[in-house]
């Protein structure tokens, strides 16, 4: 109902528009009549004469002839200067009198004459005491030599006459409003009532936007608010038409609808009622076994009561929930697979990291024991002459002990078959020899030892190339002979890690670069402190480069590693 109400005031607002329209164009034409009789007057010889001469006999009596066949209500007479000569209008009863000022007494405002120097007339609008607004036009007269001679006021006056014969004509109320919001004037003496508060908000805006209602009389009346432009000036028409036949129209039309709509409440309702024990009875059985199909593992099936189209339903789900459940045993033993195979599947990667952790371990132990049979293999060969040296010398010093001064020769000749001179020679070099060969091997033990670390699995401190030479160390046996290194080392502050995952991270990053390398070549390694561009106040940023480059045959690929120690420093390792 509230639509079809806006629709009615959506319709009555354009007929009020297209009316208003109208009254527009009747307006326009008013001036375009003033106009035409303007360019009369300025033809006419005589009244031109007259006006350049200030006659004000001869303008009464021509203009008084002039007023009579004109639409204007009111013809007035300026000179060049703007002095009013004389004026002639019709008085309420339209019979034509004649006002004649004293010397001085009217005179057209400064800034109309400055305004009619640029043009050939201006439009005017004023508001008397009566009940009516007065539509002026002022334009300059020329004579034939294209001199301006004096001014000629028009006016027509919009009073209740002309009101009544719109109203007559439209059918409609008929308000004439100021620019201030009062009424002007009306069709009805109760319009004068309104008051001005009430009127200007509608003002603003575009036509179809002020479109209000009033009551008259307790007639509802639906009135839209036009702009009217005159010259310089502007004024407010509001039409008005009633909106009792519509509201009358619109409350057969609410009773008809509440009687529809009560009619079909009803039959719903027992419609309702017999069809509840038919259709939805079973429905709900329907519902039910649903809900409990969700919470139960086991078939749920339901009794077929008919055979309509809730009886095909009710087997529909029948067999449903036979799939349903059917699916949720092959689900379940999937399931059941799913879990033995992931099992395995974990066993089986367990059992893979194992043996990848073994191959590194074989490697890195085979590597070490290489280097652990070096120096013990020369350490046990040294030992059967270290033993045979010993028991030599031992026999010399007890074959002293036993003889005198006079078996000097015999001592001799022992020391000479011993070969003292030798032994005293190759023995120094021999002990020497073994304390290398149990300081590699003690280097050796104490590089795994550091490279494990086992005690000190938490942050501290180290040294970077403490840590590189000792992965070197480890490393030597896949090194050697192959692959030179070359050490740069630069001074860098000792750095806040994990010193064993550091210590892997060195291994592979070094193992990775060996292994790049297919036949023999070098390796660099330098270190370096990096200016960080975001410095941080607790710990430095470092860089190590390790360099990998073949004579025969160059790599191919590059290798970057970057990681954190921990929060406040950072390391980034390269391999080229």
């Amino acid at each position: 109902m509230i639509r079809y109400e806006k629709a009615i005031d959506h319709e009555l607002s354009q007929r009020l528009i297209g009316n208003a329209r109208e009254i527009g164009v009747i307006l326009e034409d008013y001036r375009v009549g003033l106009q035409q009789k303007r360019d009369r007057y300025e033809r006419d010889p005589n009244l031109v004469y007259h006006l350049t001469m200030g006659d004000s006999a001869g303008l009464k009596t021509q203009a008084t002839n002039l007023l009579r066949q004109d639409i204007a209500s009111r013809l007035s007479f300026y000179n060049r200067e703007g002095r009013m000569i004389t004026s002639i209008f019709k008085d309420d009863r339209s019979e034509i009198r004649t006002f004649s000022p004293s010397q001085d007494a009217f005179f057209l405002p400064a800034k109309y004459i400055a305004h009619l120097k640029e043009n050939r007339d201006i439009g005017l609008i004023e508001y008397g005491d009566a009940a009516k607004i007065s539509l002026v036009m002022i334009s300059r007269i020329w004579n034939s030599r294209q001199k301006v001679v004096g001014y000629i006021e028009q006016m027509i006056d919009l009073d209740k006459s002309f009101v009544y014969r719109l109203k007559a004509r439209m059918k409609l109320e008929i308000m004439l409003i100021k620019d201030d919001g009062r009424v002007q004037v009306g069709s009805s003496p109760d319009f004068f009532k309104i008051k001005s508060d009430f009127l200007k908000p509608h003002l603003k805006g575009e036509p179809k936007e002020s479109f209000f209602e009033y009551q008259l009389k307790s007639n509802p009346i639906g009135f839209l608010v036009y702009p009217i432009e005159w010259g310089q000036s502007n004024f407010y028409v509001a039409l008005g038409a009633s909106k009792g036949d519509a509201k009358a129209v619109l409350r057969n039309v609410n009773l008809a609808f509440v009687t529809v709509v009560s009619a079909i409440v009803l039959l719903l309702v027992l419609t309702v009622l017999v069809t509840s024990s038919w259709v939805l009875k079973p429905l709900y059985e329907l519902v039910d076994a649903l809900q409990s199909f969700e919470t139960q593992e086991q078939l749920v099936t339901i009794p077929v009561k008919n055979n309509t189209e809730i009886g095909l339903l009710t087997r529909s789900f029948n067999q449903m929930s036979q799939n349903v459940w059917q699916a949720r045993s092959d689900l379940r033993k999937k399931l059941s697979e799913l879990e033995s195979t992931n099992k395995e599947l974990k066993e089986t990667q367990s059992r893979l990291v194992h043996s990848a952790k073994m191959v590194s371990l074989g490697q890195l132990v085979a590597g070490v024991a290489h280097e652990l049979n070096n120096p013990i293999g020369f350490i046990y060969g040294n030992m059967s002459h270290l033993k045979d040296y010993s028991e030599k010398l031992i026999d010399l010093i007890r074959l002293a002990e036993k003889h005198t001064e006079a078996s000097a020769a015999e001592l001799a000749k022992k020391k000479e078959e011993y070969e003292f001179d030798y032994i005293i020679q190759d023995l120094p070099k021999l002990i020497a020899s073994c304390e290398d060969g149990a300081r590699r091997t003690r280097n050796i033990v104490m590089g795994l030892r550091n490279f494990s670390r086992l005690e000190e699995a938490k942050l501290v401190e180290i040294d970077i190339h403490e840590a590189l030479d000792t992965t070197l160390n480890l490393l030597h046996g896949e090194l050697k002979d192959r692959i030179e290194v070359h050490r740069q080392y630069e001074p860098i502050p000792r750095v806040f890690c994990f010193a064993s995952q550091i210590n892997q991270v060195l291994m592979n990053i070094l193992s990775n670069a060996a292994q790049a390398i297919s036949g023999p070549g070098h390796i660099w390694i330098s270190t370096h402190a990096l200016k960080d561009p975001k410095p941080r106040k607790d710990k430095s940023k470092f860089q190590f480069k390790i360099l990998g480059k073949a004579f025969l045959q160059k790599t191919s690929g590059k290798y970057s590693t970057h990681f954190s120690p921990q929060k406040g420093s950072a390391l980034a390792l390269d391999l080229v």
